[in-house]
């Protein structure tokens, strides 16, 4: 091999050895890109470790930003097992509602809570002027024909609410909303108790928070076959 100083004799001769073999080097790098560009085994190795590494990052930033880290703790399992003693008992908690409000959009049934929530916001107008708007909005948006979110009330039920709309009290919605609250409470409710979504609130688990597990790989020969070592990035 030829001595590197006669080759490029830009070199500082007064530099070391190790620094004037780096810098021809660094040149033979710059002169012959192709050669650098081809991956050996060990780039291959420290590539695939830095995407796992940087895929493991962005997955715990998603869930992070997303809270699933903090609603596992929201409910604990004693608060979840209460629901289980009566659907009156599920309602009058804000975690309660929301867990049962999640269930029926499972089952594309929330138009049911929707209108109770509604209705409960209802009775809790304090003048007869609020009354007429609320009643208007709830009629049309629940309880007319082809409403968009209409309830499943019976014949007669609907038609004695559609008859006292006009001038509406405070108890103009009751009957409805006490059928809706039945059929949630015989059908609904006890389907809730027995989903994945309320067990594993009992177990202590968050059925909205996914799991995260560390990837890993171990190397087998095969991974490397017909890979040549290439000793330009040694």
């Amino acid at each position: 091999m030829e001595n590197p100083l006669l080759l490029f004799p830009q070199l500082n001769i007064s530099a070391s050895k190790d620094k004037s073999y780096y810098k021809v080097m660094k040149s033979t790098i710059k002169e012959e890109p192709h050669k650098a560009s081809k991956p050996g085994a060990k780039q291959k190795r420290n590539r695939l470790s830095l995407l796992l590494q940087k895929s493991e990052f962005h997955e715990s930033d998603h869930l992070a930003k997303h809270g699933n880290f903090t609603k596992a703790a929201s409910v604990s399992p004693e608060e979840a097992v209460k629901w289980g003693e009566s659907f009156e008992k599920l309602l009058s908690e804000k975690a309660g509602l929301d867990a049962f409000t999640k269930f029926l959009k499972t089952e594309f049934s929330e138009e049911n809570i929707e209108f109770w929530i509604a209705c409960e916001d209802y009775k809790k107008s304090k003048t007869a002027h609020e009354l007429l708007p609320k009643a208007r909005t709830i009629y049309e948006t629940f309880i007319r024909k082809d409403a968009p979110k209409e309830v499943n009330l019976d014949f007669q039920t609907k038609e004695v609410t559609s008859q006292n709309i006009e001038q509406p009290i405070i108890t103009t919605f009751d009957a409805a909303q006490n059928t809706v609250y039945r059929l949630m409470e015989q059908d609904s409710y006890p389907r809730f108790l027995r989903s994945d979504r309320y067990l594993n609130l009992v177990k202590g688990r968050n059925p909205g928070r996914p799991t995260l597990r560390r990837r890993s790989r171990s190397f087998t020969v095969n991974d490397f076959q017909g890979v040549r070592p290439d000793f330009t990035v040694w």
